[in-house]
């Protein structure tokens, strides 16, 4: 009878020490909305074409269609759960995703992060957040000072933190200048762009010796152009290999997908994996926060991938060219899951 008593207790014990070791998984998604305009003019930033009499006819049902039709998507990711941290890409303003939240997501503890830059297009970045895991800390915005002076977007930082733990998450939301005029003319313009995240970065890790930081965005790049590979330095990354793990900083979890010919935009026939999730090696080989082996993800759900023509395959967008076709964007979103084990 004792013997039984001492091994009940045991099991016991062992399943208590087991309950206070609590596991979170958050899930960590990147869109370009493309071109999420109101239909307000704005007489700081060019978006004359976005009006009502404008030449898209940019009326008030497109624009509540365009709002619904990024619901579904965001909806559809993390298995239908939604993401629990998503950077945006091209918002004109903040309260247009406050009115996604407002009319899709009341079930939802959403909240935003957000801040206009000097762009003149006035198509700034963003992050959504679940309130429900995550209390906001601090954002900053780091100006891209380009040569020609031309204003773009700033790379933009929010800083969360666990609820109910010290775990601190820095989270960088990019959008770096187009490839008009040419890739090789305008790469020292993405090169910039990668120096002032560089910069912004050090700052953290004088203050942290292992940070949490992920580095996601519409990059306009390749995760083989120099300013990811050389200047921000974000290595290859293929789970389960030795390659996987040296002594970088970074490493590009997109890359995996990027090497088998995939992408999430389509340009002339060819796939472009221009929206990437970076983050810190912390993320990748620490007991307690780590990425989950070849969870990244492409997200295109049937609804919005275009079926038939030259574009078969791409992302449905809201235009092309002059035409409204309705859809959703002209890139495909870019989700990955994460662990932490609270102790």
């Amino acid at each position: 009878m004792k013997l039984k008593i001492i091994v009940l207790l045991f099991m016991l014990a062992g399943s208590v020490t087991f309950s206070q070791n609590e596991e979170s998984e958050i899930y960590i998604a990147s869109w370009n909305l493309e071109n999420l305009f109101d239909n307000i003019d704005d007489p700081d930033k060019r978006d004359s074409e976005w009006l009502v009499d404008g030449a898209k006819q940019w009326s008030n049902d497109r624009l509540d269609k365009k709002i619904k039709n990024l619901s579904k998507i965001i909806r559809y990711m993390n298995d239908l759960e939604g993401p629990d941290i998503l950077g945006v890409q091209e918002v004109e303003h903040q309260h247009l995703l406050d009115t996604l939240l407002s009319r899709h997501f009341c079930d939802k503890n959403y909240k935003i992060s957000y801040s206009e830059t000097l762009d003149r297009r006035g198509i700034d970045n963003g992050v959504i957040y679940n309130a429900d895991k995550f209390e906001h800390v601090e954002t900053l915005s780091h100006e891209v000072k380009l040569d020609s002076g031309y204003p773009t977007r700033y790379v933009f930082q929010t800083t969360l933190q666990l609820v109910n733990s010290n775990v601190i998450l820095h989270t960088f939301v990019n959008h770096w200048p187009s490839r008009r005029g040419g890739k090789e003319k305008s790469n020292p313009n993405r090169v910039r762009a990668a120096e002032t995240l560089v910069a912004a970065m050090e700052k953290i890790y004088v203050e942290e010796e292992n940070p949490n930081i992920f580095i996601i965005g519409d990059f306009n790049d390749e995760p083989e152009n120099e300013s990811l590979l050389k200047t921000l330095g974000a290595a290859k990354f293929f789970c389960d290999s030795t390659l996987s793990y040296g002594d970088k900083r970074f490493y590009n979890l997109s890359y995996d997908e990027f090497s088998r010919g995939w992408g999430t935009y389509l340009f002339r026939g060819n796939w472009n994996m221009l929206d990437q999730i970076i983050v810190s090696r912390n993320l990748i080989d620490d007991t307690y926060f780590n990425y989950i082996c070849n969870s990244f993800e492409i997200i295109k759900p049937e609804l919005m991938v275009t079926r038939t023509g030259p574009y078969k395959g791409a992302a449905r967008p809201t235009f092309g060219g002059r035409t409204y076709l309705g859809g959703f964007s002209d890139h495909f979103a870019v989700g990955a899951k994460f662990i932490i084990v609270k102790e």
